[in-house]
């Protein structure tokens, strides 16, 4: 294997080792920093950039192998069908042949993955993104909620003090007439003593 599909294969390996970060079961916490500091840190923005020049060149070598690959298998079946070509000659086809379908998986294996974690990172950073916002949203409705029940529990107080000054008031009105009534009784009842004592006097 040449330097360079040497380095493809390291490349693929390392994103296989970042898939699996990735959607591995970390906690709420540990991931979000995580994912704060790939998005955030320039560090991993340069390395970003890099490894998309990096992706141009592996998708030329794919082209490549693909084409070889495509070659390769002319020849066999040409070779097949001719009937040319000693025991050894064949081997070299069925070489070429394997080599060409390796460096083709290869590098479309890279390419594909290199799409995958692009958009599993970019999923599971809005998903973040969104149970910081539901987060705090819940926050918001919680401390609306009991400012909420404060002004009613305080609007509550407020009707039932009005209640109890009505009470009290209608309860002073109610033995404010008792004692006029009283009052009305007694004078009643000595204006008619005194009324009657004058008739006595009359008659007699």
């Amino acid at each position: 294997m040449t330097i360079y599909y040497s380095l493809t294969f390291l490349l693929l390996a390392a994103e296989m080792a970042t898939f699996c970060l990735l959607v591995s079961p970390l906690p709420f916490t540990v991931r979000r920093k995580l994912f704060h500091f790939l998005s955030e840190s320039p560090i991993v923005a340069k390395v970003a950039y890099g490894l998309k020049i990096s992706f141009i060149f592996v998708g030329i070598l794919f082209l490549d192998a693909l084409q070889r690959m495509f070659r390769v298998t002319a020849e066999t079946e040409m070779a097949k069908t001719g009937g040319q070509g000693t025991h050894d000659a064949r081997t070299d086809f069925a070489a070429r042949k394997f080599y060409a379908q390796r460096n083709t998986y290869l590098t479309g294996f890279c390419l594909f993955l290199s799409l995958v974690l692009t958009r599993t990172f970019s999923i599971i950073l809005d998903l973040i993104h969104t149970q910081e916002e539901y987060a705090k949203l819940k926050k918001v409705v919680g401390a609306g909620a009991k400012g909420d029940q404060s002004k009613q529990i305080e609007e509550l107080k407020k009707k039932l003090a009005a209640s109890e000054a009505k009470d009290r008031d209608f309860a002073n009105l109610k033995k404010q007439a008792a004692q006029q009534a009283a009052e009305v009784d007694r004078l009643v009842g000595r204006h008619n003593e005194a009324t009657g004592a004058v008739s006595d006097k009359k008659l007699d």
